[in-house]
């Protein structure tokens, strides 16, 4: 797999590397420079010691859903 740098040094990592390293918005990575010279992208190692909430995989699933005022509305039966 390739990605492209921008002018501001980022690249985007292809999802197939994400969902395999399991990583989103707001995880952290390590760069590691192998012995061959190869550059490794990793997990960062805290996160991988961490315990996973077991909700994250549900952020956004569901979409917005309604507004206070919309369930207020539905408690008290209004139209």
């Amino acid at each position: 797999m390739s990605t492209t740098v921008t002018s501001k040094g980022q690249v985007t990592i292809p999802k197939a590397v994400r969902d395999r390293l399991g990583i989103g918005p707001g995880s952290k990575v390590d760069f590691k420079v192998a012995a061959n010279g190869d550059i490794v992208l990793k997990r960062d190692a805290d996160e991988q010691n961490s315990k996973p909430n077991r909700f994250t995989k549900f952020i956004g699933y569901a979409g917005p859903g309604p507004s206070t005022d919309e369930i207020m509305a539905m408690w008290r039966g209004d139209d």
